[in-house]
């Protein structure tokens, strides 16, 4: 996948009226902050971040465009969302430094059918989801596990996962993610 790029512009204004004047121009206030915690205010364009947001996970790295010229990779952090209109209203991006190491917490997704569950046996999910540690540029965007070869009697761990290079696994590697069980 591709990494998305939003254009932003630095700004200026700030406040309440402000922030109304930019989302009635179909702009979107935000805010872009660094590892140091410095802050940059930012104005983004409202359709270009939901065809975005609505595609990305929460350990999707963007590029930020601020002003055309500099770009900064930085995740998501946090949104402002009206229900009552279906509209973003502000937007929080978190810039991690380049050595910096994240904590992510992610759900496991299974593809294929298990050839045991084929043969009448049933699977069983153990635990939901998985901690993994990174550098932003290595963080995986879903952790997904085959299933298809598992046998009646067959365990998954999460130690058989494949997260590729620099991804550590926080959890413990013994632990069962799957298993399939014979039919009683």
């Amino acid at each position: 996948m591709d990494q998305a790029i939003i254009n932003a512009k630095t700004r200026t204004t700030t406040g309440k009226t402000a922030a109304k004047r930019l989302r009635a121009a179909g702009r979107l206030p935000a805010v872009m902050y660094d590892a140091k915690g410095v802050a940059t205010m930012l104005e983004i364009d409202e359709n270009e971040f939901n065809k975005v947001w609505r595609a990305i996970t929460p350990t999707t790295l963007v590029s930020l465009k601020i002003d055309g010229s500099e770009a900064h990779d930085a995740f998501i952090k946090d949104t402002e969302y009206s229900i009552l209109n279906d509209r973003v209203l502000h937007a929080d991006f978190f810039e991690p430094s380049a050595e910096q190491l994240l904590t992510a917490k992610f759900k496991v997704s299974y593809t294929g059918t298990s050839s045991g569950v084929l043969k009448g046996g049933f699977m069983l999910k153990h635990l939901p989801e998985i901690q993994v540690k990174a550098v932003a540029k290595k963080m995986p965007h879903a952790v997904v596990a085959d299933i298809s070869a598992l046998e009646i009697g067959d365990v998954l761990r999460v130690k058989d996962l494949k997260l590729g290079e620099g991804v550590a696994v926080l959890t413990d590697g013994d632990s069962p993610l799957v298993s399939i069980k014979p039919a009683r």
